[in-house]
């Protein structure tokens, strides 16, 4: 079966920017910080510049 002929009643609802997406982090003195959207966003725009630049050819 094809996702593309799925149907699905799941509906996605944004989060807001700085609210805690469910995960965190521990930081160098052990303190807990929350993992926000922003901060997947974030990583995501990085990992893309990284890879872009590892395809661009020489």
């Amino acid at each position: 079966m094809s996702l593309r002929n799925s149907t699905s009643d799941h509906r996605v609802i944004p989060l807001r920017p700085k609210q805690p997406v469910g995960g965190a982090i521990i930081d160098a003195d052990g303190r807990e910080i929350p993992i926000t959207e922003t901060m997947i966003q974030r990583a995501c725009q990085e990992l893309h510049k990284q890879l872009a630049a590892e395809l661009k050819p020489a």
